[in-house]
């Protein structure tokens, strides 16, 4: 997978999705499902119903790009408790391990919480 810093934000879409769906498709339920800006450089997540199959959509400033993968054995690890919940938030380090195969992907926390540009400001003790 092409290389993305943590910064990058990351959204499972938790509803199966038809695999043969290409740009226009997926970006529609960004726009239209997830209410999310298609060009703001996040990633977008999707699997179809056996969670074999999986998709991530992201522009980069000068077009779309489609990550796909098929898993040969097994299935990818399911991150939300019922379909049709909307988005999940993800990291970029969940998100690699989900894209590996792992199965212990959503069961634990595995990375920090981001710093916010509040906690990055300096204090001034008077």
């Amino acid at each position: 997978m092409i290389a993305f810093t943590r910064a990058v934000r990351v959204w499972a879409y938790t509803s199966p999705v038809d695999m043969r769906k290409g740009y226009e498709g997926l970006g529609a339920i960004v726009r239209n499902e997830l209410r999310r800006d298609i060009v703001a450089g996040e990633l977008y997540l999707f699997t179809n119903a056996r969670r074999s199959r999986a998709k991530v959509l992201h522009f980069d400033g000068t077009g779309l790009g489609i990550y796909m993968k098929r898993l040969d054995k097994g299935i990818f690890a399911k991150l939300w408790r019922a379909d049709g919940d909307g988005a999940l938030s993800m990291t970029m380090s969940e998100l690699a391990l989900f894209i590996e195969g792992a199965q212990c992907v959503g069961r634990q926390a595995i990375s920090p919480p981001a710093i916010t540009q509040e906690e990055l400001a300096p204090t001034i003790d008077v």
